[in-house]
């Protein structure tokens, strides 16, 4: 491939699913994270000819915003007024203040100026001017946790600080956080969003009953909203090759597929209609899936047993021939990567059986991996594999903003960790683990350090963020030459919303991030200064001016014309500026094409409050706006399904908000349940553990004879009332729901 380079437990209940599980561990990049973080997938409706492109068709819908900054008159403070300030993102690189490691001798960026270790970035300059204000950089390089835990015994020493949107609730309601709802009538512009965007205030509400009623101990961070995350990504070339054409497949050299171990998941039998958007993307269109005219593939495939490459492929093609009746025709690598598209999870499985068994025509090596997560080390980025299988086997709450809850069609909450179909699906997904579908390192991290597949040339598909992603195209892949690394369509899945049925769901949606920034009530005490000028802050950010700040940095970073008038497109429908020549070669010089770390590292800006997806959609490389466009336009039609940023009249599609107002003793009862939180069994952070991860890799026996559903029954039931006390959370966590739910009719009608 030629390469680019771009310049400038456990206790008892432990024990007993320990003896569940065999064989691999987990440990402990870039910095879009698995809380809900970076890189669009919204396109933009049009761009006028001094932007980039033009976008796909096909948006969604965002938000109101709204639209002239406010001036926050009463929040009146002494000029110079010091605010001591401990917050960023997730490291040390993430924070406002650049890095010995990224400033080195000095960094001159695209707005001319030369920044050293210790120096504020850009858009932290731009804030103490525009506010006259002066930030002393406090933060540790933490992520929101372990930040707001390093100076939870010293508030004293902070006016402002990051945290999670559960610790910064639950530690609001204990007194040590300023309540901004207190002074939402002083805060002009924060008050109009939530006027605005009434289901946000739903979601930072830290107490929805007694004195404190409504209180909101956090500013909300939006890496982007209403719009879908992580999805799933192909080297689509790949497809091309193995199932288009006419004729048989024939290769002169392949592997054979392992011995099978995943069974069908699907139907085997009968017919189930299917509803896609047309290959044009005019409209929609209703197909079947006719397991009788050949069976289902996965089974087919079975029966046979271990085969060699070029036959797994030919019977993938007949299987798609015939039981779409012609509907592909010889592109049938559109039922995966087109338009038109409508994989499922056994055909998904059947095509990595032709993926790892045919390295010879791909890659022209003796070997390629199927699925992978972007760091197979890192398990905040293994998580997603847990994540992908929810929407595999259409299971809810392993994509949750908030621990892995959902919204039942009864309304009340459920946690997918105490149900038996979660555990299901993982048992499934170490079946292809079994079958060597999944990659080797992602197996066995602790030996196996990460491989750069991409890179390498060696990695056929993850499930992550599109722009991050795909800028792989235009730092390691030949497209010239027609390879591809591309997001494809949701796959189908069977769902219950209330009815059986199958279509294309996803939980992976953009909404109120699971971390913000608070005022410490101890650090600004007796100071109103220090006290308006952190709320000055926060209103400012929320200003129409403070968004393209907290999005773009300064204005030397956003194109003019020769008149000096800023430079638009419209996003979304709005206008949005377009970002700077000099930036644009920064963000590859710097970054290799990843808008999320340039911003981060080097402008200062997406740290939280809220980020217009309109600069990340203008760093997005072409092959990653075509799949976001198909994506795009398959949500504007409906044929993929979402969870509501609003109280659905299905509660089964209403967003989980990323806190819950629970009052202290709550609070304190569900920490009490170490092994359900992040540094017990299910932590998403780089060094932490993970149960469900752990089951993809090791699987589960149980005990002699039984099979994998009365394991996933057993581990379900031990989760819920084995000594885990997932019977108890979720209860906790019901009554806090019920509350907010009272909470928004009061407010709402």
């Amino acid at each position: 491939m030629k390469k680019r380079k771009i310049t400038a437990l456990m206790l008892s209940a432990a024990v007993a699913i320990t003896t569940m599980l065999s064989g691999c561990g987990g440990s402990g990049g870039s910095t879009d994270s698995g809380s809900g973080n970076t890189t669009t997938t919204t396109t933009a409706a049009a761009t006028t000819a001094a932007s980039k492109d033009n976008a796909p068709a096909g948006t969604t819908e965002t938000l109101p915003q709204p639209t002239e900054t406010i001036e926050a008159t009463a929040l009146t403070y002494a000029p110079g007024t010091t605010l001591r300030m401990a917050c960023g993102y997730n490291s040390d690189k993430t924070g406002m203040s650049f890095t010995a490691d990224l400033a080195g001798e000095g960094i001159t960026l695209a707005d001319g100026k030369t920044y050293n270790s210790g120096d504020l970035k850009p858009t932290w300059q731009e804030v103490q001017k525009r506010l006259d204000i002066k930030i002393e950089d406090k933060y540790q390089g933490n992520n929101a946790a372990n930040e707001y835990k390093y100076w939870d015994a010293q508030l004293d020493q902070v006016d402002m600080l990051s945290g999670t949107a559960t610790l910064l609730s639950e530690n609001g309601q204990q007194g040590k956080l300023v309540n901004l709802a207190e002074h939402l009538n002083d805060m002009p512009n924060f008050k109009a969003y939530l006027e605005a965007n009434p289901i946000v205030r739903l979601s930072i509400t830290g107490a929805a009953a007694g004195p404190n009623s409504g209180a909101i101990y956090f500013s909300p961070y939006f890496d982007g909203v209403n719009d879908i995350e992580r999805m799933p990504l192909m080297r689509t070339d790949w497809v091309e090759k193995l199932l288009n054409g006419s004729g048989d497949f024939e290769a002169s050299e392949c592997n054979f597929t392992a011995q099978p171990a995943y069974t069908p998941f699907m139907p085997t039998s009968g017919k189930i209609d299917v509803e896609v958007v047309k290959k044009d993307g005019s409209a929609t269109e209703t197909i079947s899936k006719d397991y009788d005219a050949y069976g289902n593939i996965v089974d087919k495939m079975n029966a046979v047993g271990a085969m060699d490459g070029a036959q797994a492929v030919n019977m993938l093609r007949e299987y798609i021939d015939k039981t779409y009746n012609g509907y592909y025709g010889e592109n049938r690598a559109d039922l995966f990567i087109g338009q038109n598209a409508a994989w499922d999870v056994d055909e998904l499985v059947a095509l990595l059986r032709c993926v790892v068994a045919n390295p010879q025509t791909l890659n022209g090596t003796s070997s390629v991996q199927g699925l992978h997560s972007r760091e197979d080390n890192n398990n905040q980025r293994r998580v997603d594999m847990f994540r992908f299988a929810g929407s595999l086997f259409g299971i809810r709450g392993l994509e949750s903003r908030l621990d892995y809850l959902y919204v039942g069609t009864d309304g009340d909450l459920h946690d997918a960790r105490n149900e038996t179909a979660t555990y299901e699906a993982l048992s499934k997904m170490h079946d292809m683990v079994t079958e060597g579908l999944i990659s080797q390192a992602f197996v066995n991290a602790e030996e196996v350090k990460t491989e750069k597949y991409l890179a390498d040339d060696n990695g056929f598909m993850h499930y992550d963020y599109n722009q991050t992603q795909t800028a792989y195209n235009a730092t390691v892949l030949d497209t010239a030459n027609g390879e591809k690394y591309m997001a494809v369509m949701v796959p189908v899945s069977r769902w219950n919303d209330g009815e059986e049925k199958y279509m294309r769901f996803t939980e992976s949606w953009r909404s109120v991030k699971t971390d913000g920034w608070a005022i410490s009530i101890a650090g600004v005490a007796g100071n109103n200064d220090k006290l308006n000028a952190c709320l000055k802050l926060i209103d400012y950010a929320f200003s129409p001016d403070g968004q393209v700040l907290m999005s773009y940095g300064p204005d030397e970073f956003i194109k003019h014309d020769d008149a000096g008038n800023v430079v638009t497109f419209d996003f979304n429908g709005k206008q949005w500026p377009v970002i700077s020549e000099k930036s644009y070669e920064d963000l590859w010089a710097l970054q290799n094409g990843n808008y999320t770390n340039y911003a981060r590292y080097y402008i200062g800006s997406t740290l939280s409050f809220v980020k217009s997806q309109a600069f990340e959609y203008q760093c997005t490389h072409e092959v990653g706006k075509e799949g976001a466009g198909y994506i795009s336009k398959a949500i504007a039609l409906g044929t993929i399904k979402h969870p509501e940023l609003a109280i659905a009249s299905n509660s089964w599609y209403t967003s989980v908000p990323a806190v819950l107002p629970q009052e202290v003793a709550e609070a304190n009862a569900i920490n009490e349940l170490t092994q359900l939180s992040a540094s017990g069994q299910f932590g998403a952070a780089k060094d932490q553990m993970n149960l469900l991860v752990d089951i993809i890799c090791r699987g589960f026996t149980g005990e002699a004879g039984a099979d994998a559903a009365a394991t996933a029954d057993k581990i379900s039931k031990s989760v819920a009332d084995g000594g885990w006390g997932g019977s108890t959370y979720l209860a906790r966590r019901n009554e806090a729901w019920k509350r907010l739910l009272m909470f928004y009719k009061s407010i709402n009608g």
